[in-house]
């Protein structure tokens, strides 16, 4: 079955390729050609016209020779109309045609033969020589319209290189530059001139060379580099900036001969950030300064006095003579709302600033967490250590607690869980906190920056938490598949 559709499908395009040729004027052209010199190739009787008959005895052409020298010519239009195949099958028709009258008919038969297969040989030379010449003749034509297609690339690329925002500049593998734009001359200081002078480590620290060598090697043997990244350097006037770069490396015959850097100044892009991150910092330090103050207060002196409160309300209930049973009553209840106060406040003060914390370290901190919320929210709460335990600086092991506990906050606001783990991973040069549950889960923003767009503060408020301390926080969350959050802090 296959092949018979094959054979098809091959008679179809042959069909084709027939009708096309046979719709060509210039096809019809040969045939009259052919036609009109094998007419009177053949009517001797009819003779040549006098004046033709004169001009070809003038040209030393006789015995038909004329005839045959003219079938030259739709040879040689066969090879223009359909190459070195159209050229050969005519030539062949030709020689059909010529070969009769060479053998049977001409009184000089070896000539004849001789003149026959000279036109034969000549018509297919002289057709493939015309067609290796327009075929020449369109090759320069293309190669004339690349070339002017790519004159015209060249000057769009200088346009959009000269014109563009962003600071652009090539340079050779010996870090000699080799063109800049204007915006790198506004980023430099140094003018354009300037620029094509120097070599890229006049305004490079040693740390900026070194990571552009790390990103140099890894281009040159093709690893994967992480752009845009930042790089340091220093402007004519001696200040420093700080620009974004997208590296890129120039190949000449399929070899790397320099790079283009394509570099946007964020300087104060940058300095804002810092000046925003050092206001978190220090807003965040301020406040858990004073969340350590107010617990210490409440420990010291609120939660002491309400133990003496509570003390007394309790001998007086049970050991005053001529207490109505009512009035009796009344103490005992007093002395329970004092009592529950009191263990509320307990509460509140450990809240604010775990005494496990500062005295003990983070995983006992964590500890006392898993037993409160286990506690208070009937949610069963877990800790698992992995890796050999390590203290950190209380500022990562404050932030980190700060992050759980917000953590667990929400699975029990908001998970609708009936258990969690708190799961600690010590590894080489960082630490790992992962607060997973078996909740409800929820729909994921496509960026974590969206989060607090989307309402849900407590995760955007652990995300700056971590980013304070240099670390990275991750959340999962399916619906009907819990979530989790993982910070991780390197050493």
């Amino acid at each position: 079955m296959k092949n018979t559709q094959g054979t098809n499908m091959a008679n179809y395009s042959v069909l084709s390729r027939m009708l096309k040729t046979l719709r060509k004027p210039g096809f019809w052209l040969i045939v009259a050609l052919i036609a009109l010199i094998t007419l009177p190739h053949y009517a001797e009787a009819l003779q040549h016209p006098a004046f033709l008959t004169s001009i070809v005895s003038n040209l030393g052409l006789s015995r038909h020779a004329f005839e045959r020298i003219a079938y030259l010519a739709p040879i040689v239009w066969a090879g223009f109309m359909f190459g070195w195949k159209g050229s050969f099958i005519v030539s062949l028709i030709a020689l059909g045609c010529m070969l009769p009258r060479a053998i049977f008919h001409s009184i000089y038969p070896t000539d004849a033969i001789f003149e026959t297969m000279a036109v034969f040989i000549i018509g297919n030379v002289l057709a493939v020589s015309f067609n290796a010449l327009r075929k020449e003749r369109e090759q320069r034509s293309q190669l004339e319209v690349a070339h002017q297609e790519l004159r015209t690339s060249e000057q769009r690329y200088r346009e959009l290189f000269e014109n563009a925002l962003d600071a652009i500049w090539i340079h050779d593998l010996d870090g000699n530059i080799i063109a800049a734009n204007e915006a790198g001359e506004k980023l430099s200081g140094y003018t354009v001139e300037e620029l094509t002078r120097m070599n890229v480590r006049s305004f490079l620290s040693d740390e900026s060379l070194d990571l552009a060598r790390q990103v140099r090697e890894k281009m040159m043997n093709n690893e994967p580099v992480e752009q845009p990244y930042e790089q340091r350097i220093f402007r004519k006037d001696g200040s420093e900036a700080i620009i974004q770069l997208v590296d890129s490396p120039v190949f000449s015959a399929g070899q790397v001969v320099g790079f283009q850097h394509i570099a946007r100044d964020v300087t104060e892009q940058k300095r804002l950030q810092e000046n925003l991150h050092f206001y978190l910092h220090q807003a965040t330090r301020a406040q858990e300064e004073e969340r350590k103050r107010i617990s210490h207060e409440l420990h010291d002196e609120t939660i002491q006095d309400l133990i003496v409160l509570s003390r007394k309300l309790d001998a007086l209930a049970s050991g005053s003579e001529g207490l109505s049973e009512e009035n009796r009553l009344h103490l005992e209840e007093v002395w329970q709302q004092t009592d529950s106060i009191l263990r509320g406040i307990r509460r509140l003060s450990q809240d604010l600033r775990p005494a496990a914390l500062d005295r003990l370290g983070l995983l006992s901190a964590l500890d006392w967490l898993a037993s409160d919320i286990t506690e208070y929210s009937g949610i069963v709460t877990k800790v698992k250590v992995l890796g050999k335990e390590r203290r950190m600086p209380e500022e990562v092991e404050l932030m980190l607690f700060r992050i759980t506990q917000e953590a667990l906050r929400n699975v029990w606001r908001h998970s609708g869980a009936t258990s969690s783990e708190i799961t600690v991973e010590f590894e080489e040069g960082s630490i790992k906190i992962t607060i997973s549950d078996n909740g409800k889960g929820f729909e994921l923003p496509e960026k974590i920056g969206d989060l607090a767009r989307d309402g849900r503060l407590g995760l955007a408020g652990m995300q700056e938490r971590a980013q304070l301390v240099g670390g990275t926080l991750k959340v999962q969350s399916e619906p009907g598949k819990g979530s989790s959050v993982t910070i991780e802090i390197r050493d």
